[in-house]
C-alpha cells in the first residue's frame, strides 16, 4: 500500500453538506405548548417544604438535622431550597411557607 493510501485509509469519511437537509418543517417540529410541566411538586420538594415548616431554637441543630434526614450538606441543601422557592409548583403547594422563606431570602439580600 503506498503512503498516501494508508493516509486516506485512517482519515474517517467527511458527510458530503450537499445532502444534509438541515430545514425543520412545521410539521416535524416539535409543539412547544404539548410539552407539559408535571402536575404537582415531587417527593423531595414537599419533604423539604414540610422540613422547613419547624422552628429552630439552636442554630446547629437544624444543620444536623438536614444532614441526618436528607443525606445531603447544608450547602447543597439551601440550593435545592432556593431553587424551590422560584417554583411555582413549591407556591401552589404551601404558600405560606413559601412566601415566608422568599420574605427572609429578599431580606437577606438586602442587608448585603
Amino acid at each position: 500500500m503506498k503512503r498516501d493510501d494508508l493516509a486516506a485509509a485512517r482519515v474517517p469519511a467527511q458527510p458530503s453538506t450537499e445532502d444534509v437537509d438541515d430545514f425543520i418543517d412545521s410539521d416535524d417540529a416539535p409543539d412547544v405548548s404539548v410539552i407539559e410541566e408535571p402536575a404537582e411538586l415531587d417527593e423531595r420538594g414537599k419533604k423539604i417544604l414540610a422540613f422547613e415548616k419547624q422552628w429552630w431554637r439552636q442554630a446547629g441543630a437544624k444543620e444536623q438535622a438536614v444532614r441526618d434526614t436528607f443525606g445531603v450538606s447544608t450547602t447543597r441543601y439551601y440550593q435545592l431550597l432556593n431553587a424551590l422557592l422560584d417554583d411555582p409548583l413549591a407556591l401552589a403547594h404551601d404558600p405560606l411557607v413559601v412566601q415566608r422563606l422568599r420574605r427572609l431570602r429578599a431580606s437577606r439580600a438586602r442587608r448585603r
